[in-house]
């Protein structure tokens, strides 16, 4: 990846230009509730992103309750969506496609052939991919084929990866439990195509507690640059979609920045503080409107330490 500045010049085939970070971003939906798009677009916009949302399903809610109601879009429809935002002239634009939840095997095809599309109108831009399979507690909860599509076809060809620990150990065939493990999964999985990795919940388990005997948790990002850690107090709670708010923030602080600690930084404080929040309330959705300014002015509460 180039070096970015932060501020509003983004550099696009080797000249400046003023206008935000655009992203297209390729995820589900929710009427009720925040997952997918449904969780990234309005953190992304109220950082100063400009988000094409194309949505690959269209739920009243995430399948967490159960019970949903709504459609599976066809892949070719979702095509067709990213073959009119092409019509307008806007793929030169694009700095990042952003992919999370693939609720079928054919939307792979599709965000492939998006990425490509992207970086042939625009060189600089990049992929980012959310490999969402599932986590340590509740398993895998995608369909048999999409892990193995993920690994095989779809990370190789991402330069930002954001897997949690469950699906890092999927990907690299490991089982990574310490730091040191962690580390070397991330090498691994940078060997197999992306050059950078934010692993966004590393649970060792001799990660230290807090002076008030308070469980902790970590996140991890590793570039060509080096590899820091963050850790913070551990929130008791399941929260669904703080993963692709999680992505959507440290992809796009990335982008503008090129400094991944920073990003990891600005990321880590702003998740934080919505899970807090959350947690607070006794909501089980995210309180992501009422979250707004971490977004925009995160508190930059927790030390990012640099392990590599």
């Amino acid at each position: 990846m180039q070096p970015w500045t932060l501020g509003s010049s983004v550099r696009s085939e080797g000249r400046w230009d003023d206008r935000p970070v655009k992203i297209l971003s390729i995820q589900s939906a929710v009427a009720y509730g925040h997952v997918g798009n449904s969780a990234a677009v309005f953190p992304l916009q109220r950082i100063g992103v400009e988000v094409l949302p194309v949505y690959t399903v269209n739920f009243s809610n995430h399948t967490g309750y159960g019970a949903w109601r709504g459609p599976l879009i066809a892949p070719d429809d979702v095509r067709d969506v990213i073959l009119g935002i092409e019509e307008r002239g806007v793929l030169p634009e694009i700095d990042v496609v952003l992919s999370g939840y693939q609720g079928s095997e054919g939307i792979a095809d599709v965000v492939l052939d998006a990425v490509a599309r992207v970086k042939s109108a625009n060189p600089g831009a990049v992929y980012a991919c959310d490999p969402v399979m599932g986590n340590a507690a509740s398993g895998c909860f995608v369909a048999p084929a999409i892990p193995v599509l993920l690994r095989e076809r779809v990370v190789p060809a991402a330069d930002i990866i954001t897997p949690n620990q469950f699906e890092l150990g999927f990907l690299t065939g490991t089982e990574p439990a310490d730091l040191a493990s962690t580390l070397d999964a991330v090498d691994a999985a940078r060997a197999i195509g992306p050059s950078t990795v934010l692993v966004t919940s590393v649970e060792r388990p001799d990660r230290p507690a807090l002076e008030d005997g308070t469980d902790t948790i970590e996140m991890l990002a590793a570039t060509d640059d080096g590899a820091w850690v963050v850790q913070t107090p551990r929130i008791p709670m399941k929260a669904n979609g703080s993963g692709d708010v999680t992505a959507a923030l440290f992809t796009a602080h990335y982008r503008e920045s090129g400094d991944a600690a920073a990003a990891l930084a600005r990321t880590t404080s702003s998740v934080w503080d919505l899970l807090h929040a959350t947690h607070e309330s006794g909501d089980r959705e995210l309180r992501l409107v009422e979250s707004q300014e971490v977004y925009a002015h995160p508190r930059m509460q927790f030390e990012v330490t640099r392990i590599r």
